[in-house]
């Protein structure tokens, strides 16, 4: 590769991808995740289809290549266009990018109802640290709530939407974070507040 600006940017870029590549294989391997994985036959089935399309993918991309496939979780039966947001706004940089995200089928299909909500919203560009900061919530609460048939994540989802609605805004991430905090005190669970929930 040639010493200039070109081949420098390149290799900075290759390996921000790899090194982006190995965050998410860490995540995959990691015991500790908030909702039990898809069981992996059902991912290494999806592998194949996936390594077909170009990435960076967008979610439309992934949908029209992939969302009729099914994953099974101990939850139950998803298609991926449950799981996937159907928008060029949404991008995955890799096959394992994705894996991730169907990984944890409530925390997704809830991302893909608050990003259909933001996409209603003139001028708002729903990525980076607010959509991080979403879904951690989302995955936090999932951690919680394990046992209740995922009635935070619903619950959360359809107060973010209302909101959305309501004020044609989307809520920050503190006010996500403290709406999540009620709804866990209101049902029993201890949430302090020098917790991730706690305001």
């Amino acid at each position: 590769m040639a010493d200039n600006k070109s081949g420098r940017d390149k290799q900075a870029d290759d390996a921000e991808r790899r090194q982006r590549e190995r965050s998410i294989a860490e995540e995959l391997e990691r015991g500790d995740e908030p909702e039990p994985p898809v069981e992996a036959g059902a991912l290494t089935d999806l592998e194949p289809e996936l390594e077909s399309l170009e990435f960076p993918a967008t979610g439309t991309e992934v949908v029209d290549a992939v969302g009729d496939r099914e994953v099974k979780s101990v939850d139950g039966i998803y298609a991926i266009e449950e799981l996937i947001p159907d928008t060029d706004e949404e991008a995955f940089d890799s096959p394992a990018a994705v894996r991730v995200r169907v990984q944890r089928p409530a925390v997704a299909a809830a991302m893909k109802r608050v990003v259909g909500a933001s996409q209603m919203l003139p001028n708002t560009d729903f990525r980076g640290s607010q959509r991080e900061a979403y879904e951690k919530t989302f995955q936090e609460l999932k951690a919680i709530d394990a046992d209740d048939n995922d009635e935070g994540i619903q619950a959360l989802s359809d107060w973010i939407v209302e909101q959305v609605r309501a004020k044609e805004k989307l809520p920050g991430s503190r006010a996500v974070r403290r709406q999540a905090a009620k709804f866990c005190r209101a049902n029993g669970y201890h949430v302090g507040n020098d917790e991730w929930l706690g305001i």
